[in-house]
């Protein structure tokens, strides 16, 4: 078997329209073996129909996908070959059992008979079903067919997992049982996960692509994305004493340090201060160095960063403002203003 190409997914200006709707606009994004990948956008992004396309289920108006160096337009059946795929609302059927469905499904991935049956144990080890294994499709909860969609996504151990909502009606539980399936998967198979649960993206991703109607608007890390989109740090700190000294300090810190708010002083002498600055670098103990050695006291600080639904609420609102003055309204009709950040 000849080896994996270090890119596993290529979309190169991926274009799909339904008449006059323009629901993915000229995409293009690559996928490295092994890496794991969020897929964000609101409802009506265009997300699950980007995922259709590279699964071969969808053609693409125009553009180009290679799933392991396989183009998908024209082999759409063997890039199936290297995919895994959990669709947001996994069709099971309903009169079979567990163990039965994924005997059926790794036949038809044409996962060898002498390797299936040790396969489908391992899978419903990992996804935690040992103990639903006999049991009819049709009578498990949500969260347990959800469950049956990931096994029966990772059975046949293909280059490519796509997840649309994998953990879409789990709990708490099982919820933190797929992060850390997911994450076993890191270096061992490529993953693209669409899910509206930013945290547990934050938790499990190397990498995020927002997409706002059709369009990437901003991708890279966490990290990445909260210094394209914010570009500063803040950092909450209590402390007492002299305020007319603050600014000299903090400028010696770092010279774009600079307190963005202050809040009254309490019975004790401390006060709540907020403190910005442009640098990405931890300051907090250069700061706490600095504020102990000129005789202030200091009750607590901390560093505050955006969280990833600030990121992804900035990102969408920051793309429908670039595309406002092509959409204005038709005369005589007005648009509410957008919310500022």
């Amino acid at each position: 078997m000849s080896a994996l190409p270090e890119l596993t997914i290529e979309a190169e200006n991926l274009v799909k329209t339904y008449g006059s709707l323009v629901a993915v606009n000229d995409l293009s994004f690559t996928v490295k073996r092994g890496e794991i990948v969020g897929l964000l956008g609101p409802n009506g992004a265009g997300k699950s129909t980007t995922m259709r396309i590279l699964t071969g289920y969808l053609p693409a108006t125009s553009g180009s996908v290679k799933i392991c160096g396989v183009p998908a337009a024209s082999q759409p059946d063997a890039i199936k070959r290297h995919i895994g795929y959990m669709p947001e609302n996994n069709p099971l059927p309903e009169d079979l059992r567990v163990s039965e469905y994924l005997w059926f499904r790794g036949r038809l991935k044409e996962v060898p008979r002498a390797k299936l049956r040790r396969r489908i144990d391992e899978v419903l080890e990992l996804c935690d079903l040992k103990r639903s294994r006999h049991r009819v499709l049709g009578r498990l909860s949500k969260g347990n067919k959800q469950r049956v969609g990931i096994a029966e996504a990772i059975l046949s151990e293909p280059s490519v997992i796509i997840m649309d909502e994998p953990t879409i009606g789990l709990d708490p539980h099982q919820i933190l049982l797929v992060r850390d399936l997911i994450a076993s998967l890191r270096g061992r198979m490529s993953v693209i996960i669409s899910s509206h649960i930013l945290p547990e993206i934050e938790a499990t991703c190397d990498r995020v692509l927002i997409i706002n109607a059709g369009r990437i608007v901003a991708q890279g890390s966490p990290a990445e994305l909260r210094r394209e989109i914010f570009g500063r740090t803040n950092y909450r700190v209590e402390l007492a004493g002299d305020p007319a000294q603050l600014p000299a300090l903090l400028a010696a810190v770092e010279p774009s340090l600079l307190p963005s708010s202050a809040g009254e002083a309490d019975a004790d002498g401390f006060a709540a201060l907020t403190l910005t600055a442009e640098s990405h670098l931890d300051l907090g103990e250069a700061l706490l160095r600095a504020l102990a050695g000129t005789g202030y006291r200091v009750r607590a600080l901390s560093r505050h960063q955006p969280s990833l639904e600030d990121v992804f609420l900035a990102a969408t609102r920051r793309s429908w403002d670039a595309r406002l003055p092509d959409h204005r309204p038709p005369t005589g009709e007005t648009r509410a203003p957008l919310p500022k950040l």
